[in-house]
């Protein structure tokens, strides 16, 4: 199945005297980049969950947040070493200003002195509860990218089965005839002779070899057509195909470009362009994909 690499996904629960909430992000990426966003004090967390990431995602630009809230009625302690040192200091400070006063307001006021049970570093008995969160998140992203993944790929086909009608009408086209091609080259053979008309005779053939094969686009054709039939296969084979699909839409467009080059024609020259259209919309969409 494919994937796109655009989706959103939450998780949240309960565990002790904590409520926490994941919010994941994923949009476009070159390849796996995962930023977690963690509160002070849970940085050990970061391994377990990259490791839980990787193991299903294999590109996008992922973002996820943690939040996470402590009950209230978790309490007040005091930084008796951060206490001591303010006491010392505005001691100090007395000493130097007889009338400046101490009082327990301003001192429990001072950052590090009292503390609450939130600002303090989570112990690891939640560990568990919120990785297993993550994962949960994760799998619910993982989801939602394979659903956009489905409306991509039927955008997708649309779009090859374009390129594969319009390289059918460029191989149908009456300038491609060799009539056509015939006329074509008469007519450059006869301006060249009018510019230059002591040409040799075997000059004039190996010219008019030059323009034979100049006008022919039955190789460009068959190429435009084996990779019709290789984005058909890798769209069904689904999975992680993105880059193989990139790769494939620059081949589509080197050939849709030398089809243009070599045309003999007005009409086969905007196929051409209308092929180059549709090949970089088909560009676009694979750029989302994993």
């Amino acid at each position: 199945m494919i994937a796109s690499m655009t989706g959103f996904a939450q998780e949240g629960g309960e565990s002790g005297d904590i409520r926490w909430r994941w919010e994941i992000r994923s949009v476009n990426g070159r390849g796996l980049d995962l930023r977690l966003r963690l509160p002070t004090g849970l940085e050990r967390l970061d391994t377990p969950l990259r490791a839980a990431a990787s193991g299903v995602l294999a590109r996008g630009s992922i973002t996820a947040n943690l939040t996470v809230e402590r009950d209230e009625a978790s309490g007040l302690t005091i930084n008796r070493a951060a206490l001591d040192r303010a006491i010392d200091a505005a001691l100090s400070v007395r000493d130097r200003i007889p009338d400046a006063t101490i009082n327990a307001d301003g001192l429990l006021a001072l950052r590090g002195v009292a503390e609450t049970a939130e600002s303090g570093p989570l112990d690891d008995s939640h560990d568990a509860a919120l990785i297993g969160g993550f994962e949960r998140a994760v799998a619910s992203l993982v989801q939602a990218r394979r659903s956009e993944g489905a409306r991509i790929a039927a955008v997708l086909n649309g779009i090859v089965d374009r390129v594969e009608q319009l390289t059918g009408e460029a191989e149908t086209n009456p300038a491609r005839s060799l009539e056509a091609i015939a006329g074509k080259i008469r007519q450059q053979l006869d301006q060249l002779i009018d510019a230059a008309p002591s040409l040799e005779p075997q000059r004039l053939h190996q010219e008019a070899a030059i323009l034979a094969t100049k006008a022919d686009v039955r190789e460009e054709l068959d190429r435009l057509k084996a990779h019709i039939a290789a984005a058909r296969e890798l769209l069904e084979e689904g999975g992680q195909v993105g880059r193989k699909l990139d790769f494939l839409t620059q081949e589509f467009n080197r050939e849709a470009n030398t089809l243009c080059s070599k045309s003999n024609d007005a009409s086969l020259t905007a196929t051409g362009l209308a092929l180059k259209a549709a090949i970089d919309q088909l560009r676009e969409q694979v750029q989302n994909i994993e």
